[in-house]
């Protein structure tokens, strides 16, 4: 099998703000695996949270290319993910690429669309969420405005601003709302107080309301507020799961925190085994992981994969998308194809 990857900036439409970050464009790797005259595409995100770097997935890339051209066996990704999991702690958005092109490549090689190797059905998909990041009313307004084909609104809050924000969209939109407050509330009276008149603005849920090592917090938080509580920098990895039951009322995965879709799999198991509710996220990576988390996405309560369109530069399509929805291909690996 043969590994190779090369660097591409992705540019953001517009300035996109969270609690405490800008980010007007992300460099993310591309990573191919080839073999037996296949091609599998993944792709490798790191966060801002993570304690990873665009240098150091290219520099374990780097360190696999002569470990991956001895292996020979595509019956057992996971055996191979193991091998991957060993060679060196962390770096889940590196080996998350590995995890999808791995996907993509059997897939392909077993003429299975990746939604068939996990067991979801496409006709269960949920709607995806549209993320309106931190921004002055005007700009809010535009890109309200634009996200016509979208019938849910992600929200990030965690700012000084917070109530005008909302104002702001309920002035362009009744659509449902999903918040993200990124670890940006530090009160929780005050939040559990912002966490009900949210409810009566339309929201359907509330993503990170405290920060994640504050556990004590986030468990009264959700002790005490209508509306469901979910976990994103809390939760990351499989190990993680366990501790969330208590505390929240459910789990994010996303590809570049969890190593891709097999452990976002086994994440998915786990939390339902603990009755939590599942969503499914993203890191503001292109098609490529979309679609790889889109293949399990059937399975979950809720979608916010919505990251390639708020790209100015995707270098491969957008997902198909139908009434909020997208629409799974039932072509090899995960559908993807270039522009």
């Amino acid at each position: 099998m043969k590994l190779s990857f090369e660097k591409f900036e992705l540019k953001k439409k517009y300035p996109f703000t969270i609690s405490g970050h800008t980010m007007l464009s992300q460099t993310v790797i591309y990573v191919t695996l080839e073999h037996e005259g296949y091609t599998g595409t993944g792709e490798a995100s790191p966060g801002y949270y993570f304690n990873e770097t665009v240098d150091d997935v290219a520099g374990f890339y780097t360190s696999l290319v002569a470990d991956f051209a001895r292996f020979n066996d595509m019956s057992n990704r996971q055996a191979i993910m193991d091998f991957v999991e060993r060679k060196r702690p962390g770096l889940t958005a590196a080996k998350g690429g590995i995890d999808i092109a791995l996907n993509d490549l059997y897939g392909k090689m077993t003429g299975q669309p990746c939604y068939k190797l996990f067991g979801a059905n496409p006709a269960t998909m949920p709607v995806t969420s549209f993320t309106i990041g931190m921004d002055e009313p005007d700009m809010i307004r535009k890109k309200v405005r634009e996200a016509t084909d979208f019938k849910l609104l992600k929200i990030k809050l965690g700012g000084d601003n917070d109530r005008g924000i909302i104002e702001v969209i309920r002035s362009e939109s009744n659509q449902p709302l999903t918040v993200d407050a990124n670890q940006g509330w530090t009160d929780r009276q005050e939040a559990l107080d912002m966490i009900h008149w949210l409810k009566e603005k339309g929201t359907v849920f509330i993503e990170q309301p405290m920060p994640a090592d504050r556990w004590d917090d986030n468990a009264w938080i959700t002790e005490h507020s209508p509306l469901p509580v979910v976990a994103d920098e809390a939760v990351q990895r499989l190990a993680d799961v366990e501790k969330a039951k208590g505390v929240y009322h459910g789990i994010n995965i996303k590809m570049s925190k969890c190593t891709g879709m097999l452990e976002g799999y086994k994440i998915w198991q786990k939390a339902r085994s603990l009755g939590l509710k599942v969503m499914i996220g993203c890191m503001g990576e292109s098609s490529v992981a979309i679609l790889g988390a889109a293949a399990i996405a059937p399975l979950c309560d809720w979608v916010d994969l919505d990251s390639s369109w708020l790209m100015a530069n995707n270098p491969y399509h957008d997902p198909v998308l139908k009434e909020g929805k997208i629409i799974l291909s039932d072509e090899p690996g995960l559908g993807l194809r270039k522009r």
